[in-house]
């Protein structure tokens, strides 16, 4: 029993749980750790109230959020029993996105299929909106068995992921620096930028001009952007960034490079108008790969969605530490 207590007493380090939050995932961690196996009895309430210095209508209110979710059950005149030990059958997951998007889709698909029936799994969007970050995760903390977050790179993401305990969480798509180690399945925009742009050196010069559509109140990862900077100065190319592209204004010379979908479509519709082909009359780069570049045969450079959704659906079921950078893989096709 001590260890039970030990593990409800531990999570008084996170300062957004309340003592309600810390009884119910204390709880639970110990069913997870192994400390307290199925069918075996719980601590009692009188006996939690003593150890803890909790209200009984805490201890009371903690124990029916537990039977609820039918992890615990309460024995008539015996007390609490732990009412599945098997985690992996019961297993709730929160999956916090930005959207999705088509790449994001990739990598939803793959982590439902991995995770398999007996998994609930609910997904949630931020929208790279903070305060809609920090809602969702007050509303949901000490709910879920498992929290797969993409981060939002901004000064108050580091302090509310700190809140999530480290064996229930895993970060995946960007990478936000906590402390200690925690577990994540991430990308890195800077170097792998600048090593795609090197390698598409010799035909960016055949252009006249650089283009980088980025406004600086987009989701852009910023590291692309020094990047992009970089390169053009070392390798002495003529390039500049727009805030955005205006429809009707694709020119002969140029290479074009956004993450914008929407941008993107409407370049290559403009291509169309004016009977300019991508590759010869101009160049046309995109970022995140998808069916639909494929098939239209748009150069583009990206992350394996598809494998990081298997791969993180792999990590929450057999619960091994992972700590990955996923690599850039370069698209080459007839755009560019």
């Amino acid at each position: 029993m001590d260890r039970i207590f030990e593990e409800i007493r531990k999570l008084a380090e996170i300062p957004s749980y309340s003592k309600h939050d810390r009884f119910v995932q204390g709880i639970i961690n110990s069913i997870d750790e192994k400390i307290i196996g199925q069918d075996e009895m719980l601590p009692s309430v009188n006996r939690l109230i003593k150890e803890l210095g909790f209200s009984r209508e805490t201890i009371v209110k903690g124990y029916k959020d537990l039977i609820s979710r039918g992890i615990v059950e309460a024995k008539n005149r015996l007390g609490y029993f732990v009412g599945n030990g098997n985690t992996g059958q019961t297993l709730n997951v929160a999956l916090l996105m930005y959207n999705l998007d088509t790449f994001e889709e990739q990598f939803y698909r793959n982590f439902r299929h991995e995770l398999g029936a007996n998994v609930q799994l609910t997904p949630y969007f931020h929208h790279g909106n903070i305060e809609i970050f920090e809602t969702i995760l007050l509303q949901i903390k000490g709910k879920y068995g498992m929290y797969v977050v993409a981060p939002i790179p901004h000064p108050k993401t580091k302090e509310l992921l700190e809140t999530i305990p480290r064996n229930k969480f895993l970060m995946f798509d960007r990478f936000e620096q906590l402390d200690g180690e925690f577990n994540h399945i991430t990308q890195e925009f800077g170097d792998a930028s600048y090593a795609v742009f090197s390698k598409l050196a010799p035909q960016i010069k055949q252009f006249d001009e650089f283009i980088f559509y980025h406004s600086a109140n987009s989701l852009d990862p910023k590291e692309i952007v020094d990047s992009f900077k970089k390169f053009l100065k070392e390798f002495n190319i003529k390039g500049r960034i727009e805030e955005e592209y205006l429809p009707g204004s694709v020119e002969k010379g140029k290479v074009y490079f956004t993450l914008d979908n929407f941008a993107l479509w409407q370049i290559m519709r403009d291509c169309k108008t004016q009977k300019l082909k991508p590759g010869k009359d101009l160049g046309v780069l995109s970022h995140n790969d998808e069916p639909a570049k494929e098939i239209i045969g748009i150069t583009t450079f990206s992350a394996d969605f598809s494998n990081m959704g298997k791969m993180a659906g792999h990590a929450v079921l057999s619960k091994e530490k992972i700590q990955l950078t996923v690599p850039m893989n370069l698209f080459e096709r007839h755009t560019l």
